[in-house]
This record gives structure tokens, C-alpha cells and sequence, in this order.
């Protein structure tokens, strides 16, 4: 489970410990105005490509952990994320309880209507496997969900796209799904997710890319625009290898040119400002980390220029 602590708050703890306690906490009061700051400039979304609604930038991803993580804790993190304008939430259910439990506190504080839900459905294994398997995945989906109606469903991992892609296109022309898509985060497989983005109509694809991890850049990317297809992106901060590298490295001072205070929106933003990326979805349960990731879908995007300088600040780490 996540600290307690934001990423901030535990860089600070621990440089102010001893005499320089007091002295940290100032400081976290004042990156704690200039976070409400940005949370309050303007919300930055982006089209779907194959409908033109709007999302904003930055969602939440779900985990193992959320199985068990206190249930008054996940009551706090979806009741703030509307409040802070995140709407998309992914989860699947291959992680744990996530989905049911995703689904329940959902439907105990009412939001579902805030809510952009995406879920994941697979039928893999060396035998393959069935359609009526992958609707039995789905319907189980639906149930944990509260539902009848799915946001997004996603082919987990190519786990049987050609077999799974049929019913949810019948899926989604009866209602049961507003749109579809397939995920995958393992290079290996990038080739065989091309042929199924050159040969399917998809409105999503998920992929796993970050500051560290852009090897979806130069194929992928290019290819979601020319088939108008939506990209969400996984690992944004590849699980904790960006913060690793970054360490206690003070902000740059021209983060202020696009809004940031604290390094995960840099690293939010380079994602988010790609024309190819429609949402990012980082993982969290704390309330702190939620509200520092949302401050990245506010406020203004870097440039082309701006992009380049990201990652050369990150490279030469």
C-alpha cells in the first residue's frame, strides 16, 4: 500500500527532520497553495476520435492494492476525483478485487454519471478460448459494475481479439458498451497490436508509455492518429521508475511555464500533450497523490519545444 504521505510531503519530512522540521511544513503549505492554484485553472480535455466527446487528461488506474486498501479511503479518492475533474478510471478483472470493488463504492456515492469506466475482458490460455466465455467475463463485469452499460471494454494483453472483437461490436450497436479497444504493454507484442489497429475498427487502444519508456513514440503513436483511434496510457510513471530516477531533484524553474509543481505533472503532461494520447491513467490511492496527478489536466500543455526539453532534462539525469 501507498505511504500515507504524498511524494512531496515525504521528500520534505525528510529533508526537514530535526531542527529544519518547522521549516518544512512552511514550505509544504505553500506547494500546497500553489497545487489549489492550478487545480483551479482551466480543465484540459481531448476528443475521442471516433466520437468527438471530450475526456479529461488525466484519469486513475486500479490495482491489486485496492483489494486492500480501507474502504473510507476509496470513498475519499472517487468522491474527489469528480470534484477535481477526473473522470476516467480503468481497472480489470484480472486485478483482484478492483473491479468489485471499484464498482461498489461507484455505486454507493452516487457518481456513476461522473464516471468513464473501462474495463477489461480476456480470453487467453494455450487452448484459446470461447466467445461465450469472454460474455460470461463481460456479464460478470456488468454485475460488479452496478450496471448495464459499460464505458469502454478492452481485449486485456490481445488475449483473443478476433474472437472477443465480434461480440463487443454486437455489445456495443446494442448499448450494452459505448466503445472498445484492446490493451497491451509488452513490446514483444507491438507488432501483432499494429496488425490489429490496421485490420479492426477501435475507438481505444492502451499502451504502456512514459518520459522512460516512449518506445510506442515512433510506430504506434502515428498510427493511432491515422486510424483515429483513442490512446490511453499505462505505467505513466513506469510503476516507480521515473520518481527513481528523479529522486530529490528540485522542480526546474521553467516548470512554471506549464503549470506544474511538482515533477509527476511534468511527466503527466509530456504524455498527455503527444497528439496521439487521450488520457493518462496513473495508478493511486491516496487522496494527495490523486489531487497532485489531477493538477495535470489543468492549466496550459507543453509545446513541441517544450516536449523536446522534458526529455532532455530527464535524459541527462
Amino acid at each position: 500500500m501507498e505511504s500515507p504521505y504524498s511524494r512531496r510531503e515525504a521528500i520534505a519530512l525528510g529533508l526537514a527532520a530535526g531542527a529544519g522540521l518547522f521549516a518544512g511544513r512552511i514550505r509544504l503549505a505553500a506547494q500546497d497553495d500553489a497545487l489549489a492554484k492550478v487545480l483551479a485553472l482551466p480543465l484540459v480535455t481531448k476528443p475521442i476520435p471516433s466520437s468527438g466527446e471530450r475526456l479529461p487528461v488525466v484519469g486513475l488506474g486500479t490495482a491489486q492494492t485496492w483489494g486492500s486498501t480501507p474502504h473510507d479511503q476509496l470513498v475519499a479518492l472517487l468522491t474527489r476525483m469528480p470534484q477535481l475533474g477526473g473522470a476516467v478510471v480503468d481497472t480489470a478483472p484480472a486485478y483482484g478485487q478492483s473491479e468489485m470493488v471499484l464498482g461498489g463504492v461507484v455505486n454507493e456515492i452516487h457518481t456513476r454519471d461522473k464516471m468513464f469506466l473501462a474495463t477489461k475482458v480476456s480470453i487467453g490460455g494455450r487452448g484459446g478460448g470461447t466467445a461465450a466465455q469472454g460474455v460470461q467475463s463481460m456479464e460478470e463485469s456488468m454485475r460488479r459494475f452496478h450496471t448495464t452499460r459499460i464505458d469502454l471494454m478492452q481485449v486485456w494483453n490481445l488475449g483473443g481479439p478476433d474472437v472477443l472483437l465480434p461480440v463487443m461490436r454486437d455489445w456495443k450497436q446494442a448499448g450494452r458498451i459505448r466503445y472498445i479497444g484492446v490493451t497491451c504493454t509488452n513490446d514483444n507484442q507491438y507488432p501483432a497490436l499494429m496488425n490489429v489497429m490496421r485490420s479492426e475498427k477501435l475507438d481505444f487502444i492502451q499502451v504502456d508509455f512514459a518520459i522512460n519508456n516512449r518506445n510506442v513514440a515512433d510506430a504506434i503513436l502515428p498510427l493511432a492518429i491515422d486510424r483515429g483511434i483513442g490512446v490511453i496510457t499505462a505505467l505513466p510513471f513506469g510503476r516507480t521508475s521515473v520518481f527513481q530516477k528523479i529522486g530529490t531533484r528540485p522542480l526546474p524553474s521553467w516548470a512554471a511555464e506549464i503549470d506544474c509543481t511538482a515533477w509527476s505533472q511534468i511527466c503527466l503532461k509530456y504524455l498527455v500533450s503527444h497528439p496521439a494520447v487521450t488520457v493518462a491513467i496513473p495508478g493511486t490511492t491516496n487522496v494527495a497523490h490523486l489531487a497532485e496527478n489531477l493538477a495535470a489536466a489543468h492549466g496550459r500543455l507543453p509545446d513541441a519545444a517544450m516536449r523536446a526539453r522534458i526529455e532532455r532534462e530527464f535524459d541527462g539525469m
